[in-house]
């Protein structure tokens, strides 16, 4: 501290004690892959996605659904998700946290869906004094992060705030309005959906948006081979 003596910053385990404690037992959280296993190992909840998903379809989808708008968000969140952490600990002066990551997660986004659910890449972002663009500004990433801190960000209207560590270092949103049908039918699925993409047949106009993304390994050569 400003003192010299030392501080015990014990944020991260309080968010995710709170989960375990303060949640139902079947709740899902939505948070970027980073804290996907914390989530589940500490938390013993649910989590969307951890540091073993291969899938960039699925990130794909996760960044889109942390940096778009309220209602773009929340038509897809709904259908995964009971709650949404994010690390917010530049409120502790620790500026690597979702907002610093958030550029990531809209790149990660467009590359498989583009501008066709909310903003493009190149529109995320924030200026060096820590000023952000129009399109940072309305996702609730941004929102999420500001909220009750920041006179200028509005309340919401589809989440609420469930719970912020000590430190404001964590932030925890309850999703309002989730789909119980979307729920029960990812439940039904059990292990069967361990080895493939599934999700609720709600969500089938929004993947149909997205062009599968394209991973190029090594370099190409023009040249033709000898025989």
């Amino acid at each position: 501290g400003p003192d010299g003596k030392p501080m015990i910053i014990d944020d991260f385990r309080e968010a995710y004690w709170w989960l375990r404690d303060s949640t139902p037992a079947d709740s899902r959280v939505m948070a970027w892959w980073d804290y996907g296993y914390q989530i589940n190992g500490v938390g013993n909840r649910t989590t969307i996605a951890d540091g073993n998903t291969w899938n960039h379809e699925h990130i794909a989808l996760l960044g889109k659904c942390l940096t778009s708008s309220e209602n773009v968000s929340h038509a897809i969140t709904r259908h995964l998700a009971d709650y949404v952490l994010i690390w917010t600990t530049r409120h502790a002066g620790m500026y690597s946290d979702d907002l610093a990551k958030s550029p990531h997660m809209a790149r990660i986004g467009t590359s498989v869906y583009g501008d066709r659910i909310g903003c493009h890449a190149s529109q995320f972002y924030m200026d060096r004094d820590g000023t952000p663009s129009d399109c940072m500004r309305e996702s609730i990433l941004w929102r999420m992060h500001s909220w009750r801190f920041d006179e200028s960000v509005p309340p919401f209207e589809l989440f609420e705030e469930a719970y912020t560590t000590s430190n404001k270092m964590v932030r925890i949103y309850r999703v309002l309005k989730i789909s119980e049908k979307s729920k029960e039918w990812r439940a039904a699925k059990g292990v069967e959906c361990a080895s493939q993409e599934c999700y609720p047949p709600a969500l089938a106009p929004t993947l149909a948006l997205k062009q599968s993304f394209q991973q190029i390994h090594g370099l190409l050569s023009t040249s033709t081979p000898s025989q």
